[in-house]
Parts: C-alpha cells; sequence; structure tokens
C-alpha cells in the first residue's frame, strides 16, 4: 500500500511539474567545473594530443523513492590547432517512469584573445529522447483516466562562448536554443510542459598560495524564465596537484562538499554530497565522478593547464 501512495505521489508531482512549467529542467551536477562541456560547447582545453573523458553518476535525494537519477557521459579532444570536437551524453530518470536521453556533438573554434588567454565560440547539436512509461501505473482507483506511454524526439541546438588562460575560465552559453513540449493532452487533461531555454554564467580562478598549495574559487549561475536565479560559489584547495576538496553554496537550496584525488597523472575519481538547507528532514544528494585523460602522442608535459585542473 505504501509502494502505492508512493508512486501516485511521484506521479501527481510529475504531473504539477510539467503545468507549473519547470522549474529547473536541465540536469544538475555539483562537480560542474570538471564537467563543462555539457552546459557550454566552446569550453576547450587546447591541449593538442590529448582525449579528454569523464563521467558524474548523480543520485538525488537518496530517501525518496523513485528521485532523480542522472547520468553523463562527455568527451573532447582538439584536432587542430583551432578547432575542437566533444560528444556529450546525458541519461535523466525519474523512478523508472521517466526517461530522458540527450545526446549531442559539441564544436569549438579557438581564437588568440591576449599574449596568455584565448577565446572560444561553440555550438552543439543533436536530440533528446523523452519517454514516459505511466500506461502500466497501478494509482489503485478505477476511476483514474488511462495514461498512454509517451515517447517524443526533439532536436537540440546551443550556442557558448568561453575566454580562458592558464589560471582562469569565463563562459557565457545557452545548451539548447529550442523549446519543447512535452506530453500531449489527454481528454482535456493538460498535463504538458515546456522546456524552457536555460542561460549560464561561470567562472573560476586559481591563486598560487604556494608551490604546493593552490586555491580555486568558481562559480555558476543558472537563469531560466518562469523560475529565480540560480547560483553556485566554491572555494576548492588544490594540494601537491593531487589532492583536492572543497565547500560551496547553492543560494537558498543545499550546501555542498566535494573531494576528488587524482590516482594517476591519466585518472582522476571525485565525490561531491548535497545537503538541502530548505528541508532538514531530507537526505541529500550524492555524486560520484571519474576523470581520464589520454595522451594520444605522447605530447603533454604536466596536468595543470586545463580549467579541470589549473
Amino acid at each position: 500500500m505504501k509502494k502505492r501512495i508512493t508512486k501516485y505521489l511521484i506521479f501527481a508531482g510529475i504531473i504539477l511539474f510539467s503545468i507549473k512549467g519547470m522549474s529547473q529542467q536541465d540536469p544538475l551536477f555539483t562537480q560542474y567545473m570538471y564537467n563543462m562541456s555539457v552546459i557550454n560547447p566552446a569550453y576547450a582545453t587546447d591541449e593538442p594530443g590529448m582525449l579528454d573523458m569523464g563521467g558524474i553518476y548523480r543520485a538525488q535525494w537518496t530517501d525518496v523513492e523513485g528521485a532523480p537519477r542522472t547520468f553523463n557521459f562527455f568527451a573532447h579532444t582538439p584536432i587542430s590547432e583551432r578547432v575542437e570536437l566533444g560528444l556529450t551524453v546525458v541519461h535523466d530518470e525519474i523512478g523508472g517512469w521517466i526517461k530522458e536521453n540527450n545526446i549531442t556533438a559539441d564544436f569549438a573554434y579557438v581564437i588568440p584573445a591576449g599574449e596568455r588567454t584565448k577565446l572560444s565560440f561553440g555550438a552543439k547539436a543533436g536530440l533528446t529522447t523523452w519517454d514516459a512509461n505511466i500506461a502500466g501505473l497501478d494509482l489503485n482507483d478505477p476511476n483514474d483516466p488511462a495514461f498512454e506511454n509517451q515517447n517524443e524526439v526533439f532536436p537540440v541546438f546551443g550556442v557558448g562562448a568561453f575566454w580562458f588562460g592558464d589560471k582562469h575560465y569565463l563562459g557565457v552559453s545557452a545548451p539548447n536554443l529550442f523549446t519543447s513540449e512535452y506530453v500531449e493532452n489527454n481528454e482535456g487533461l493538460l498535463n504538458r510542459g515546456t522546456e524552457e531555454i536555460h542561460y549560464y554564467l561561470t567562472g573560476g580562478y586559481v591563486f598560487g598560495i604556494s608551490d604546493n598549495f593552490k586555491l580555486k574559487p568558481s562559480f555558476m549561475a543558472r537563469g531560466v524564465q518562469g523560475a529565480p536565479l540560480s547560483i553556485d560559489v566554491n572555494a576548492n584547495v588544490l594540494l601537491y596537484d593531487r589532492l583536492e576538496a572543497g565547500i560551496g553554496y547553492r543560494f537558498d537550496e543545499t550546501v555542498t562538499g566535494l573531494v576528488n584525488f587524482r590516482i594517476s597523472p591519466a585518472l582522476r575519481i571525485g565525490y561531491a554530497y548535497d545537503y538541502p538547507t530548505y528541508d532538514l528532514s531530507r537526505d541529500g544528494s550524492h555524486e560520484i565522478m571519474l576523470l581520464f585523460d589520454l595522451d594520444l602522442f605522447g605530447l603533454k608535459k604536466g596536468y595543470d593547464k586545463s580549467p579541470r585542473f589549473f
């Protein structure tokens, strides 16, 4: 009985969520500074011969049955002095009933913007598949309307700009300029939600306190029509270019903590936890991150150039 009630509440929440218009539709990651390509196609490492790959798994509200689960895979590499290509895959799931897959290819063009800085412009294109498996959901009420499964495919096209150097980055982007409607009306029942355009502003800097101690503040601001501006601020410390730890705050939402360790020159593993400030009785969210950098031609001299590592 409890399981049926939980399913009913989640289903009702999905419908109400779509009617209101979804305040946060794009995937949310606490370790955004290591996953910049998912929100900005202009993100570039400017490291010839390097294939940068990574994955993040996020389990949100772990004490809630059917809460969102998100997996992201990304890879990118320069193919010439000024051109960098990438691939981003995001799988988002709610309770096994709502599944969304976002697959995009990224293109970035890098030009000199100063003696030690560069500016890149980028675009991403691909598609989103959206599946709602709700026909078999047992609502325990014979008078409930019969909801049919929904399967949709939507185009994706986004743009961005990224200004960066050895010790800083600043980016602005809109990952998808198309607005798409999810779920059609069913016999007069309004159950339609619109995917609004999201805008991002990101930035970070590294302060070299000493050879073995660096301070890395960063921020991300997200804006979307119909929702308040969302802002993340973080302060990380990097020790001996291997161990990184930090704390962050998502205004009016969560306090975050993260840690990652460079196991080898090519492999880094990390973990992050979000503690909600709006509902102290609810468990937080967990993220596991894996980053892998493959030196295709043995050209890389060190692992401190990319904005992901500084």
